[in-house]
């Protein structure tokens, strides 16, 4: 029974698990598409996003395909307990969501282009969950790292909501919160990453709403 209610509610700081101070397992050096550091250091001048939407297998594969991006690393992000492993996140306790880490070239393309690829790649209007896969783990999230990502990830929204309502989608319920020091970002673990260039064939529960986000809603500036 508690195990089934926190797959669709959020626990408080007292209810999620303790956590531990130091990550528990090792995360690859390189991307293995793109070849670059999964961690850093990362090059002067790229920018970096932070996206959930659904089951992060499938949604960063959709990020690293993108043009301007130079690397993606998939995590656990908007939760309470620090360094969790998988098995805790999917239980529940956690708080955190399946995110995926994009840093990107903002020189070619920008941040209201991710933002439109996060949009379509995914329905945001499923609360705590995604297709078939249900729990607070897959809930819609964009973590920003600026007040000018913030701006634009909620004028996107706002543009988005009015086209989806108008195809009879009900209100989008993803959270735009600051990624900031109460919601960092911590890493999967080892076989997560780019899971589907390991693993061609394997699962993918991300699918859209089929209808288009509206392009240039949101300063392009980061």
């Amino acid at each position: 029974m508690l195990f089934s209610r926190f797959k669709t509610h959020l626990p408080t700081p007292d209810e999620a698990l303790e956590g531990r101070p130091e990550r528990p397992f090792a995360v690859p050096d390189r991307h293995t598409v793109l070849g670059n550091p999964l961690l850093g250091p990362y090059p002067d001048g790229l920018e970096i996003a932070d996206f959930g939407l659904g089951c992060f297998w499938g949604a960063e594969r959709k990020f690293w395909q993108a043009k301007g991006v130079w690397t993606t690393l998939v995590g656990y992000q908007g939760g309470h307990t620090p360094h969790p492993t998988y098995e805790e996140v999917c239980s529940g306790h956690t708080g955190h969501t399946e995110a995926v880490r994009v840093v990107y070239d903002p020189a070619v393309i920008p941040y209201t282009a991710l933002l439109k690829l996060f949009w379509e790649s995914h329905d945001p209007t499923q609360g705590f969950r995604q297709g078939n896969d249900v729990g607070t783990q897959y809930r819609s999230a964009i973590y920003t790292h600026s007040p000018a990502q913030q701006q634009a990830a909620e004028a996107s929204r706002d543009a988005y909501r009015t086209v989806l309502q108008n195809s009879g989608y009900t209100d989008i319920t993803t959270e735009i919160l600051p990624a900031d020091g109460t919601r960092p970002f911590y890493p999967a673990e080892g076989y997560h990453q780019q899971y589907l260039d390991k693993n061609p064939a394997g699962y993918c529960g991300i699918g859209g709403t089929g209808v288009s986000c509206p392009v240039g809603v949101a300063p392009a500036r980061d």
